[in-house]
């Protein structure tokens, strides 16, 4: 298992964007990663406000790809799947269900407005008051 500093010093690859990492949380006594990214919601628009995006994952299915010297997703913790290219959408934009990297997600809208993209299998638990407060979330 990776560790703090592993997670400070990498970013992580999730719908063709970076996000860097912010906190850990235990949520169900599940370790946590939280990663976050700040994006302007359209260039078009003539005054395009920020995007806040939070990106919740257990740590376990945190892996360090070292040939490209980026994190990815791996469900068992090992095993990377292969990554497929799509055109990168506004969030906005993007389906609330989708599966990434072998995995099922969520897109939810969270406080002031921020995204969070959390598993599927886990959102209720992860989005429920307690455990957004777990995850620095409230």
């Amino acid at each position: 298992m990776l560790t703090v500093s592993d997670l400070e010093v990498n970013v992580l690859e999730f719908r063709q964007r970076a996000f860097q990492f912010a906190r850990l949380g235990t949520v169900d006594e599940t370790p946590y990663a939280v990663f976050s990214r700040t994006e302007t919601e359209s260039e078009r628009q003539f005054r395009p406000r920020l995007v806040h995006l939070h990106l919740v994952v257990p740590l376990a299915w945190i892996v360090h790809d070292e040939p490209n010297d980026v994190l990815r997703l791996a469900r068992d913790g090992s095993n990377m799947s292969v990554r497929l290219s799509e055109p990168v959408a506004e969030v906005g934009a993007e389906p609330t269900r989708f599966r990434e990297q072998g995995i099922e997600w969520s897109r939810e809208t969270g406080p002031a407005g921020a995204f969070v993209y959390v598993p599927t299998e886990a959102a209720a638990r992860l989005l429920a008051p307690a455990g957004r407060a777990a995850l620095g979330l409230a």
